[in-house]
């Protein structure tokens, strides 16, 4: 009898230990990085809208622009495809486009642009000083590249995005092109 008390008794410690197992990300594990930790900036309505403020709910935060002619629509259409797959559980994720292009990308354009993928999603612009402040925050490279006008430029970018825990804290890198279910996947995770 003693010796089955404590088998049990193993295997339920056993069992409490999975149940604090590291999470099986598909994306990469940036968990304690020392970066990506605050940002205020306006969004399209101009309210100035904290990561503070969406504790409780998965964050995913992209950097771009409305007028990127593929990375950030591609992201954006994955993003839509996410939410689709986590049905109910879509209500629990915020989307957060972050424009690198303050020129262009005006509160009114990115009202229609950004809902234009699903009405959650939520744009942010600041001004060239705020944008400057807030890549440098989260490490985001961009650049302006000349057109042949002076508002035809585009703006090359890091194409990835960030994914924030429900206590907003960052938590993992989604690379460019992933996926939508290694993303839903990862929400997933980050929802349990």
């Amino acid at each position: 009898m003693k010796k089955l008390l404590l088998l049990l008794s193993f295997l339920l410690s056993l069992a409490a230990c999975d149940q604090h197992a590291k999470p099986d990300f598909k994306n990469t594990d940036i968990t304690g990085i020392d970066y990506a930790k605050e940002f205020s900036l306006p969004d399209f309505n101009g309210k100035q809208r904290t990561l503070d403020e969406f504790k409780g709910k998965v964050v995913f935060m992209f950097f771009g622009y409305t007028q990127c002619p593929d990375v950030c629509p591609t992201t954006m259409t994955e993003l839509a495809g996410v939410m689709k797959q986590l049905g109910p559980q879509a209500g629990q994720v915020q989307v957060i486009f972050v424009s690198l292009d303050p020129e262009r990308d005006t509160r009114k354009i990115l009202s229609q642009y950004v809902p234009g993928f699903d009405s959650r999603f939520l744009g942010l612009v600041g001004d060239a000083s705020a944008t400057e402040k807030i890549a440098k925050e989260f490490k985001i490279f961009y650049e302006k590249i000349p057109g042949k006008t002076p508002s035809s430029y585009t703006i090359d970018h890091s194409a990835g995005g960030y994914l924030f825990d429900k206590e907003g804290h960052v938590r993992l890198f989604v690379r460019f092109n992933q996926g939508n279910d290694s993303i839903t996947h990862d929400i997933k995770q980050l929802l349990k």
